[in-house]
């Protein structure tokens, strides 16, 4: 499981995405998306997983977030997924319930090769910041079809917006790093009855 890191780049007529990821890093991150608040969530998936990443983003922010969000997520669920390669020795699933103050969120993964979401946010405001709120299941969508991931998120108290989403963000990491470490006890094998993922 060694050299566990991808770079990918996606251009469109809307975006243009570079996104690098280490499995194994130490939670640095540099985002650079044109997207505050979705740069202040990547840092938590940085930190809380400890992936190194680095996402630089231009975007037609000017007419509104949607693309570049989206196309970020897309980029990031590739280079995950290239990260991974044929994701022999890996432990695959991966929960976390994270609280933060008074929102609490739990998220279960799989990296099965079988992309589905399962999304059960409530978020009570429109926006945080200039953040459109609908954009937190877009990014998901996207990370989820890239990487072949199947997501579940569940909302299991909140009232704050921003808690809500840096909850799932942060859950997000944990269940992630947990995903992906090493299991020792497989000795290199694909975590799969099928003997394919």
């Amino acid at each position: 499981m060694s050299n566990r890191t991808a770079t990918v780049h996606r251009q469109t007529g809307e975006t243009d995405v570079t996104v690098t990821i280490d499995l194994d890093g130490t939670g640095i991150c540099h985002a650079q998306t044109g997207i505050p608040f979705l740069d202040h969530m990547l840092h938590q998936i940085a930190a809380h997983g400890l992936f190194d990443l680095h996402i630089v983003a231009t975007g037609d922010i000017e007419i509104d977030d949607h693309h570049t969000n989206e196309d970020v997520g897309i980029t990031l669920g590739m280079a995950l997924g290239k990260a991974l390669g044929d994701r022999k020795g890996i432990v695959r699933f991966g929960h976390f319930v994270a609280p933060l103050d008074e929102a609490l969120v739990q998220v279960a993964l799989d990296f099965s090769g079988r992309p589905h979401l399962s999304y059960g946010l409530t978020i009570p405001t429109q926006r945080v910041g200039t953040y459109d709120t609908q954009l937190v299941r877009e990014f998901f969508v996207a990370i989820v079809n890239h990487s072949l991931m199947t997501l579940h998120i569940r909302q299991l108290d909140g009232i704050n917006s921003h808690h809500i989403i840096e909850a799932t963000f942060k859950a997000f990491a944990k269940a992630m790093r947990m995903a992906t470490e090493a299991d020792l006890r497989r000795m290199g094998t694909i975590p799969s009855s099928k003997g394919v993922l």
